[in-house]
């Protein structure tokens, strides 16, 4: 676990980097560039979830006096793991309050993702929140394996089953005692991963591990609003659900929890699920 766990931290390292104006894209006047490595997996795919949790560094990075309220992401093409990601950052506005960035995830001339984050000053105002209560505790659920989470996980349902279920599934996490600037980037990483099982738990005999041999899966957007600051190096619950299947995609949809059932982060995902004939 410690050497993906350092793996994934090595990735939010975001270098600022310079590059020539022929490299830039139309537009990107005083943009900024950064650049990441990649983690060492045994495909040659770049994982989703990375990518998620790198372009709200490269945000973080470029607007340090703002926190990100919300990141939408579509991926055109899946990235290349034998290849850095290059991130460039433009600032569409920049307010006292609020700010918009639009950030191109690139390998070589391919866009793999392209972002709006939308960033926001700290400010104090009115707290209210309308959500199911957690309901048990982390200790209560079952210790399970999540191949591409490198920390705590643990879980009522298992996953992998081919059994039918509702289309809902929730696990708790925690992550080493990590910077609490990384746990958005963190917490992004988790929820790319999960959404698409959760689809397919009412369908008999079919779970996620299907993929590429009896169905092809594949992230096409993802969008997170994160409500308050959090820490991963506590438990969250991540509870999910998934509403529809239907016309080739998949929708799912969740929310982070404290332990104390505090709504931290909210998150949703359309993804290509197409059964093999």
């Amino acid at each position: 676990m410690s050497d993906m766990w350092s793996d994934l931290l090595a990735c939010l390292d975001l270098k600022e980097i310079a590059v020539d104006d022929d490299a830039t894209s139309a537009g990107a006047t005083g943009a900024l560039y950064y650049e990441g490595p990649n983690q060492q997996l045994e495909y040659h795919r770049i994982f989703g979830g990375q990518i998620l949790a790198q372009l709200l560094s490269a945000a973080r990075l470029a607007s340090p006096d703002k926190t990100v309220k919300s990141l939408h992401t579509v991926f055109p093409r899946e990235g290349r793991a034998d290849q850095p990601v290059r991130y460039e950052v433009i600032r569409r506005h920049e307010g006292r309050s609020f700010g918009t960035l639009a950030i191109n995830a690139t390998q070589g001339a391919e866009v793999v993702a392209s972002a709006v984050a939308s960033i926001h000053a700290p400010e104090e105002g009115l707290d209210r929140q309308t959500v199911d209560a957690v309901g048990g505790t982390a200790e209560q659920s079952t210790p399970r394996e999540f191949g591409l989470i490198p920390w705590e996980v643990r879980a009522d349902d298992d996953l992998d089953s081919t059994a039918t279920g509702p289309a809902e599934f929730q696990f708790w996490m925690r992550t080493p005692e990590v910077d609490p600037t990384l746990a958005p980037a963190l917490a992004a990483y988790a929820t790319d991963l999960t959404l698409i099982g959760t689809a397919l738990r009412p369908v008999e005999g079919i779970s996620h591990v299907g993929n590429g041999t009896q169905f092809l899966s594949a992230v096409t957007s993802h969008t997170l609003w994160f409500h308050r600051p959090l820490r991963t190096d506590d438990w969250l619950l991540v509870r999910q659900h998934s509403p529809i299947l239907a016309n080739g995609r998949a929708f799912g949809r969740g929310d982070a929890l404290t332990e104390d059932g505090t709504l931290v982060a909210s998150f949703a995902q359309e993804a290509l699920v197409r059964f093999r004939s």
